[in-house]
């Protein structure tokens, strides 16, 4: 790539939810160009081991870099809690010394602290991201005082990809889930929603949850976070186009993620077809 080049932000997920990460960036920087990956095709990301994660996020950030991205956000907390280590320090530091990849933990564990009161903090997550103990382990930099406890809740990306999640069969879900979290501790008053798709459950959860309980949605501050990135790297962010050009990749049947893409972004949503270099 020529320096002089201009380049648009990468935005990675292993499904739909990182769009209501993207929806977000467009909000707060509505000059930026974007380009959204989605690998539909072999998600959910959520159970698969740490080796598969990173393989599939790997693979779909190299497409991305090839899409002329210097910069990509995984938009996705599995793929941040399992694959975004090692792409960083390992991968990058063998290619283009200009080449990033952010995640979507750090910037939410970063201010969790400021927010909780009691210092006990819950965590609604995948399995793969609980697993991981990114969460935990993140926070702790920040806040060694606060205590974490979290909740995996394998069934709400399905209600939610399946539109069951506002309706009454879902109650059970989410209150169990809810009530299995709370009985970790009476204390907690902030609960992260760590996973990119949760923020459509948002009213139902809040059903659920006692009044004095603050729910964290990643979007707002992931976004916030890219901008201060931004402002703090002007060697990248002057190197970001600027045309509010959105364009969306799927890895599998375009007429299915653009249907779906439009509920979890908000908009009418055109995709294009991206193969991908693993196979199954």
């Amino acid at each position: 790539m020529n320096t002089a080049e201009k380049f648009p932000i990468g935005v990675f997920d292993s499904g739909y939810g990182g769009l209501t990460v993207l929806k977000e960036f467009v909000e707060t920087l509505p000059e930026y160009d974007f380009i959204y990956l989605g690998d539909n095709a072999r998600a959910p990301y959520g159970n698969r081991s740490f080796e598969t994660v990173y393989e599939f996020t790997f693979a779909c950030v190299q497409q991305l870099f090839n899409m002329g991205c210097r910069l990509v956000v995984l938009a996705c907390n599995t793929a941040s809690a399992k694959a975004l280590r090692n792409i960083q320090q390992n991968d990058l530091q063998n290619m283009d010394a200009a080449l990033r990849v952010l995640g979507v933990i750090r910037p939410t564990t970063e201010i969790a602290g400021k927010i909780s009161i009691t210092k006990h903090i819950g965590i609604f997550a995948t399995a793969g991201t609980v697993v991981s103990g990114s969460y935990p382990i993140e926070i702790k930099k920040f806040y060694p005082e606060v205590k974490v406890f979290q909740e995996a809740c394998p069934m709400w990306v399905p209600l939610i990809e399946n539109n069951e999640h506002s309706k009454p069969g879902a109650n059970y879900f989410v209150k169990q889930h809810i009530d299995n979290l709370l009985n970790q501790s009476g204390e907690i008053d902030t609960i992260i929603l760590g996973c990119t798709h949760y923020p459509l459950l948002m009213n139902k959860i809040k059903q659920f949850l006692p009044e004095n309980i603050q729910l964290i949605s990643q979007g707002e501050i992931v976004a916030n976070s890219l901008k201060d990135y931004l402002m703090r790297h002007p060697e990248i962010e002057n190197r970001c186009s600027k045309n509010s050009i959105l364009k969306f990749y799927t890895t599998d049947s375009t007429e299915i993620f653009d249907t779906h893409a439009s509920f979890f972004f908000g908009k009418e949503v055109q995709s294009e077809f991206m193969n991908s270099d693993i196979t199954f």
